[in-house]
């Protein structure tokens, strides 16, 4: 798995929206996937409330899709407390923008710098917060969320990987960032004791992490302690700082930005960007079922109780499909593919063919009831209205869910057909349920 992460990264990017508007990539700049970044954000299609709810996810579009014309590679800088993230990210940079403490918990939230020594190939650092942190659960929930809008993924450890840690350097590897795996305050170690850690943490890191990829460095090497001894034997302490071992590390980084920074950075921004197109079209698809369902229960009560009071024989089945045919229209408006009247009218009878197919013996006893209303005159309204406007609230429902999925397909009934679509809808419902709430409704507008 170490070896193969550009072929899962491959693999991940066409899931980005197959369907994306194309776009010319000449005038635009970061390319195709630029180019869709920015139909998205610029969708008139997506309703105002939902653009609203999701407005973080929107403005991290707009931050990746800047990065990609910046062409910035953004490393995320992981580990646990106290593990030298912030110090690494300073000897990176050559100067102290990480803030740094003896105590646990001093990154309290995401920060980025600019890699200066590596500004060519557009390096940005992230530093997080320790991934351990006592309490700290919603600093460990900020840290996953900054790697999943990271391009590379750089896990700290000063030591043999713990069971949190190597937890942890799983979750991450599932996020298909390339990870390096970095051994920190190397100096503390003998060359041999540095070397079997290094080969530790190659065993723990096996399938997630390249071999080459598991490094060591030393972000704030511990001074050494100079003794002298002056004429007269009097002894003096000193210490003398020492540089920072990072230049292996640094180069690493620098090469995989000017080898595959522009692609790792427009991958992962089209995988999130699709991620969000998704969320986007689940809570369009949620807000339209609300009010669909709210147009067929109202369609439900006009039909139950038109069909309920009507006396005339065969009259109140005419009316019936009548209101079937209106609602299906003011379903096809909610669904954004409007259908004239006559189309509703077919669709209707498209579906209340497959119904009476499978349902035959529950519209032959409303055709008996709207019989017995001719024969006795209209004085068996009160014996019947309320099972028969209960069956044909039953069939509005049918009858509205069905042409529900008829317009989410598209106007299609998919690959099985209408037959298929129709009978799905009427096992997926609760019949009894359904009959036994148009009955009490039914009765409850009677009484008035």
């Amino acid at each position: 798995m170490g070896e193969s992460w550009r072929n899962r990264l491959r693999g991940l990017a066409g899931r980005f929206r197959r369907d994306a508007p194309a776009a010319s990539t000449a005038d635009t700049r970061g390319g195709a996937v630029g180019a869709s970044l920015r139909s998205l954000l610029d969708d008139a299609s997506i309703p105002a409330d939902v653009r609203a709810a999701m407005a973080s996810d929107f403005q991290r579009v707009e931050t990746m899709l800047e990065r990609i014309e910046r062409e910035e590679l953004h490393v995320a800088v992981f580990g646990r407390v106290s593990a030298g993230k912030s110090a690494l990210g300073n000897a990176l940079l050559g100067r102290d923008a990480f803030a740094m403490g003896v105590l646990h918990g001093t990154t309290t939230e995401a920060d980025a710098v600019r890699l200066d020594e590596a500004a060519h190939a557009g390096l940005v650092l992230i530093d997080t917060p320790g991934i351990n942190e006592l309490g700290g659960e919603a600093r460990e929930k900020l840290a996953y969320e900054v790697a999943e809008v990271s391009d590379l993924i750089v896990f700290v450890a000063d030591g043999d990987l713990t069971r949190e840690e190597r937890d942890a350097l799983r979750t991450l590897a599932a996020t298909a960032r390339p990870l390096l795996l970095v051994l920190n305050k190397a100096d503390r170690y003998g060359d041999d004791e540095r070397d079997g850690l290094l080969e530790r943490l190659r065993e723990h890191a096996a399938g997630l992490v390249r071999r080459e990829d598991v490094l060591a460095v030393a972000a704030r090497p511990a001074p050494p302690t100079v003794v002298s001894v002056d004429a007269r034997g009097h002894e003096t302490v000193t210490s003398e700082p020492r540089p920072a071992d990072v230049a292996a590390l640094k180069q690493r980084l620098v090469a995989i930005a000017e080898r595959e920074g522009k692609a790792l950075a427009a991958i992962h921004a089209g995988l999130f960007a699709g991620r969000l197109t998704d969320q986007v079209t689940a809570r369009i698809a949620t807000a339209r079922r609300e009010v669909a369902s709210g147009v067929i229960r109202q369609y439900c009560i006009a039909k139950a109780v038109a069909v309920a009071l009507n006396p005339v024989p065969v009259a109140d089945l005419l009316l019936a499909g009548g209101l079937d045919a209106a609602m299906v229209v003011q379903l096809s408006r909610v669904y954004g593919l409007p259908l004239t009247r006559a189309e509703s009218g077919r669709l209707v009878a498209v579906i209340s063919t497959q119904l009476a197919a499978l349902m035959g013996a529950v519209w032959g006893v409303q055709l008996v009831a709207s019989a017995l209303k001719g024969l006795s005159g209209g004085l068996s309204v009160v014996v019947t209205a309320a099972a028969q406007g209960a069956l044909g609230w039953y069939a509005t429902v049918l009858i509205g869910r069905a042409a529900e999925r008829y317009l989410v397909s598209g106007k299609s009934w998919g690959d099985h057909g209408a037959k298929r679509a129709v009978a799905d809808v009427v096992a997926s419902l609760d019949r009894d349920s359904i009959l036994r709430e148009a009955r009490e409704e039914i009765l409850r507008r009677l009484k008035r």
